[in-house]
């Protein structure tokens, strides 16, 4: 059976060659973005980062063709991805062990959220919670120390238990058959 130690080894040259980076004084912020477009007729969302591509719908009952998951789905498996990648990293660092590594995220999201009659229902995914399914021959209180340095470092775990303020702004193009509507409405009035 294969385990996980042998890529925590590659993970911790890249950890330390990373941590001398920032210490030398050679590190800085990394600029992020996705773009993210709905198709026609579909309304199937198609996620750019990088040179990768990541499909959104929604399941049928939603108007979906449930070609890959929703919003709030990819959401727990983005949480899910960053405890991993942390649990890695942080196993790597401290030299933890690890045969293998699971992380199980689930919650809920309820379409009445919001809704008259269901204000106290959120309308974000919510009661979020994670499982670490870990295999290990380190000490109970190495694995502990590794859960609480994930706790503490994970990006996105954080971002979600301390959001923040998001700027947001609409671009809005008129279209051509926009303009010609309009030219209709004023030659009426």
């Amino acid at each position: 059976m294969t385990t996980l130690n042998h890529y925590l080894n590659e993970k911790r040259s890249a950890v330390l060659a990373r941590e001398a980076l920032i210490e030398a004084g050679n590190a800085g912020p990394n600029a992020l973005s996705a773009r993210v477009s709905a198709e026609g007729r579909s309304g199937v969302r198609r996620i750019r980062i990088r040179d990768h591509q990541v499909i959104s719908d929604s399941p049928p009952d939603f108007a979906g063709y449930n070609l890959g998951p929703s919003s709030p789905e990819l959401q727990l498996g983005v949480l899910g991805s960053c405890v991993t990648h942390i649990f890695l990293i942080q196993a790597a660092h401290r030299q933890v062990p690890i045969d293998s590594l699971e992380v199980e995220v689930s919650g809920k999201i309820d379409p009445r959220g919001g809704r008259p009659g269901h204000e106290g229902i959120p309308i974000w995914p919510h009661d979020i919670g994670y499982v670490v399914h870990l295999d290990s021959p380190a000490s109970d209180a190495d694995v502990q120390a590794l859960f609480e340095a994930v706790e503490a470092s994970c990006p996105i775990l954080n971002l979600l238990k301390n959001p923040q303020t998001i700027r947001a702004e609409i671009r809005h193009n008129r279209t051509a058959a926009q303009d010609a509507r309009s030219g209709e409405e004023r030659a009426i009035a």
